[in-house]
């Protein structure tokens, strides 16, 4: 992919920035100019998300490993009684025997994007078998955060070609009417 700064290139913000003209040539420059900036701001606006999209990924990967972990802890009976959390709903729960508590961030994340947890007694520990129901859920969000990211930056090149192409269109356009201003001003 070829990286381009669109900050090191100056559009215009209207048509009348390149000054007066009855060309057409320049006319057609000016549109391109137009329409390179709004592939510039669309891949900007593309960027954005996919860096949100990337740092919920990071965050569905904490979580995630959080999960795994505690699955382990409640297989092998470790955090049984060692951690207490004060949920949103002003539950307070203490881990039970080879059980270990989901976290309040998990707790909210998961009711936040709809995400699927036991909730088998109404509470919020769980046994190394209700675990993976949460597990399940979070591999299955950061695939689709995975695959949406992808998708985004497919949209990203496909603007950054625009951009690239009206901008050759642009540059092509001066360049001829340029070309046809020295040869009038020659008198050829």
């Amino acid at each position: 992919m070829n990286q381009v700064d669109f900050n090191s290139v100056s559009t215009t913000s209207s048509l009348g920035e390149l000054g007066p003209s009855t060309s057409l040539q320049l006319l057609f420059a000016k549109l391109q100019l137009e329409l390179a900036t709004t592939a510039k701001t669309q891949a900007m606006d593309k960027m954005k998300d996919i860096a949100k999209a990337q740092d919920e990924q990071k965050l569905v990967s904490q979580l995630l490993n959080e999960a795994r972990q505690a699955k382990a802890d409640a297989k092998s009976g470790i955090a049984a009684g060692t951690q207490t959390e004060t949920y949103s709903n002003g539950k307070t729960e203490k881990n039970t025997k080879n059980c270990t508590l989901m976290s309040k961030e998990m707790v909210d994340y998961m009711d936040a994007h709809g995400l699927a947890y036991d909730k088998t007694g109404d509470d919020y520990n769980h046994s190394s078998d209700e675990w993976d129901v949460a597990i399940t859920a979070l591999e299955s969000r950061l695939e689709e955060l995975g695959t949406n990211t992808q998708q985004e930056m497919v949209y990203v090149q496909d603007y950054m070609g625009q951009y690239n192409s009206y901008l050759q269109g642009a540059n092509t356009q001066i360049a001829n009417s340029n070309q046809t201003l020295t040869s009038l001003a020659r008198g050829q």
